[in-house]
């Protein structure tokens, strides 16, 4: 299980949530700490947007690698892996109210005023590591 605390690290390397999320999950599924960064590293802040949260994204990755379908014509197969991804981001929004990063976070990270109000009130290093950190629990018990 990973800590706020090493979430934030993770930040301050200059690491992202989904990148971090999916990161903490790869060794199951034999897929090493650079690809993974590597694969998630274009969702963090809502994908720079402030759209859906780079947590569940990087979750939803991993469901992907454990349910995701790869051959065509497998419907019971892709049934299972939306499924999924429909379970976790339930199970998100039983804790808060979007997935959705300007939801969440209250500012829009795309804005650069709102971006200023994000860094002044330090909430990618108090709020976004807990959000991290949850997403990887509710992870952890949907894989």
């Amino acid at each position: 299980m990973i800590t706020e605390q090493e979430v934030a690290a993770g930040f301050k390397q200059g690491f992202d949530c989904g990148q971090i999320v999916l990161a903490s999950v790869s060794a199951k599924f034999g897929l090493d700490s650079q690809t993974a960064h590597k694969l998630a590293a274009g969702f963090g802040g809502g994908m720079g947007r402030g759209q859906t949260c780079g947590a569940v994204v990087g979750a939803i990755i991993a469901l992907g690698l454990k349910y995701g379908h790869y051959e065509a014509d497998t419907p019971n197969q892709k049934s299972q892996i939306m499924g999924k991804a429909v379970e976790f981001q339930q199970r998100f929004m039983e804790i808060y109210p979007s997935v959705v990063c300007r939801e969440l976070l209250g500012y829009d990270l795309s804005c650069p005023e709102q971006m200023e109000i994000i860094m002044d009130k330090n909430l990618l290093f108090t709020f976004c590591p807990k959000v991290v950190a949850d997403a990887v629990q509710l992870l952890e018990d949907v894989l």
